[in-house]
């Protein structure tokens, strides 16, 4: 038996049957009377099991990517414990409690799951925590979920990362002011706070990082535009030779790939595909794109996509829907939240930028801005990876014509960009002109949509593209 606390009493008491204590009477006896003693479960070094809460989305088990702990440590509340990987997103476990950690069990990629103990940690009883309390942590927070932490009698907005990134840097939240919405301290804050102490901007972490694109003074000369075009190099990776075969698990991002496309499987899909004429957007990206990097945004082609897409869903909201798993009822979703397939570390993730039709295209492209530089480093929330209703998927930019996307349920319908080329074109007089061309790839649901709302869609869409004035006049 272990007696972490002692207390005297007038008779023998028992606190629970796992404790069978047996004493010698004439041993402790006191001047004024016979006391005895009692143990008690509880300790001023109580040892709780923090069990993984509950993420959502149907996740029963995540994979630990990444612990900010070690045995031994001690934690406040709302301090990273860890981050895990579902097969929808990343996400950070933060602390309920103050206390000392005392296990972890599991190792970098074993795999945790819901319910279960993740770390046991020690805490100080005398703050009132009930012996019998099965302890259980709060529901862990996206990166991008607003959490509170308590500094000096105030509450400070701050994400995981942005606290992460202060605690590495030795930097209290209480003393950086923040530029967000509610006065939430951001990124920037916390970089723009380390260059006026040091004079320099520390790396936040080993992940890799979006490199902000360079202003046209910095820009590295283009090479000429007659020189033969760049032959693809492969990717330099060590070259392994084991002899044996090896087996891996289906984790991550690659286990979501496995459940969205089985069930993609069972949707009947058909095809349309056409080319859009860009000269003119390609002109008008261009005018743009000087005055979006002095607003500290990288302005792309995508913006323009999705917001003619947003602008052509108004019009056959049919593609905008969901059809339920018995085919008895289709609905129009209110909101336009359009993925955007993404190329990563990780695999293919497909966050989508929310309620576009009520977007600018430049309120795209900073989001989009966000969105990449999450993607790239590992960082997407739940939030960003859900609750997409259409979807484009830019295999332009890694090489191709055409494709045949594959519509991601419960979603009705997806198109598939391809790269921009320079080809030879006839105008109305029968003369040859340099155009600027893509090809654009749609599948579509056929159980609900058919092949002619299909094209007068992607007609609407590609005039929009192929004149980008006449956006002005539909632009909420």
């Amino acid at each position: 038996v272990c007696i972490h606390r002692v207390r005297s009493c007038s008779s023998i008491r028992f606190i629970k049957s796992k404790y069978v204590c047996v004493f010698d009477k004439s041993a402790l006896k006191f001047s004024h009377q016979q006391r005895l003693f009692r143990t008690s479960a509880v300790s001023c070094g109580q040892i709780v099991q923090f069990k993984l809460s509950d993420i959502g989305e149907g996740i029963t088990e995540v994979t630990v990517k990444e612990w900010y702990i070690k045995e031994g440590d001690s934690v406040s509340q709302f301090d990273s414990i860890c981050e895990v990987q579902s097969d929808k997103a990343s996400v950070t476990i933060t602390s309920r409690y103050d206390g000392v950690i005392r296990k972890l069990h599991y190792s970098i990629d074993e795999i945790a799951f819901v319910g279960k103990p993740l770390v046991d940690i020690e805490i100080d009883a005398s703050k009132g925590v009930a012996p019998e309390e099965d302890v259980v942590e709060t529901p862990p927070m996206s990166h991008e979920e607003h959490t509170h932490q308590e500094i000096k009698g105030h509450k400070t907005l701050a994400t995981p990362a942005v606290r992460r990134l202060a605690m590495e840097n030795n930097i209290k939240l209480s003393e950086v002011v923040g530029t967000g919405k509610d006065n939430r301290i951001l990124k920037e804050d916390i970089l723009n706070y380390l260059a006026k102490q040091t004079g320099a901007i520390l790396p936040p972490s080993p992940k890799a990082e979006i490199v902000p694109p360079l202003r046209k003074t910095e820009a590295v000369p283009a090479a000429p535009k007659d020189k033969a075009r760049k032959i693809p190099m492969p990717v330099s990776r060590p070259i392994v030779f084991s002899g044996k075969d090896k087996t891996e698990p289906v984790t991550g991002f690659q286990k979501a790939m496995v459940k969205t496309m089985s069930a993609a499987l069972k949707i009947p899909h058909f095809g349309y595909c056409d080319e859009i004429d860009l000269t003119q957007l390609v002109q008008l990206r261009e005018e743009l794109k000087p005055l979006a990097e002095i607003r500290g945004v990288k302005l792309s082609f995508m913006p323009f996509f999705i917001k003619a897409a947003s602008l052509g869903l108004l019009q056959y909201p049919i593609l905008n829907a969901s059809l339920d798993e018995n085919c008895q009822n289709v609905t129009y979703k209110a909101s336009h939240n359009i993925g955007v397939a993404m190329d990563t570390e990780q695999g293919l993730i497909v966050p989508n930028v929310k309620n576009v039709q009520v977007c600018s295209v430049f309120d795209i492209a900073v989001e989009l801005n966000r969105l990449q530089s999450l993607g790239s480093a590992g960082q997407l929330g739940t939030s960003d990876l859900t609750g997409g209703t259409f979807t484009l998927s830019n295999i332009g930019t890694v090489g191709g014509t055409y494709a045949k996307p594959v519509i991601l349920p419960p979603e009705v319908a997806i198109g598939a960009l391809g790269k921009i080329q320079v080809l030879p074109r006839f105008n109305g007089k029968g003369e040859v002109f340099k155009a600027q061309i893509m090809n654009v790839s749609w599948s579509a649901d056929h159980r609900i949509i058919d092949g002619a709302t299909m094209a007068r869609f992607s007609n609407l869409w590609k005039s929009y593209l192929e004149n980008p004035a006449s956006m002005l006049l539909d632009l909420k």
